[in-house]
């Protein structure tokens, strides 16, 4: 559970009395499911609500409810996070190495200069 809510190990050994040494032997399987973990437990809650909600638990059935309700929250961002991703990646500006960039800088310097030769010719041939 405290994998599921969270915890750093060192927290999770402190908070059992045991070293971190012996939370790695012993745990070792729980403290690698943690991205599955928080998931189970939702799971868990979900079970145990519609459990008690097919008894007749009115409290339970609106609790059962609300949970329903958060996981297709939860859904419906997830899908929007994983469209959105995509596309900013797609947009996304090409990143230049410091030679290119300095490359890029004497091209456009080239470019300055030749630019003011030609204003200052044109001046000069009109007088």
């Amino acid at each position: 559970m405290l994998v599921a809510l969270g915890w750093a190990s060192p927290r999770i050994a402190t908070a059992l009395g045991v070293t971190l040494p012996t939370l790695h032997k012993y745990y070792f399987y729980e403290l690698r499911q943690r991205d599955v973990a928080r998931d189970r437990l939702e799971l868990r809650r979900l079970e145990l609500a519609w459990e008690l909600s097919e008894k007749g638990n009115v409290g339970a059935f609106k609790e059962f409810g609300k949970l329903m309700e958060r996981n297709d929250r939860m859904e419906i961002e997830r899908e929007l996070g994983s469209d959105s991703k995509p596309d900013a990646t797609v947009h996304a500006p090409e990143r230049m190495g410091k030679k290119a960039q300095v490359a890029q800088r004497a091209l456009d310097a080239d470019a300055d200069l030749m630019a003011e030769l030609e204003q200052e010719a044109s001046q000069n041939a009109r007088h």
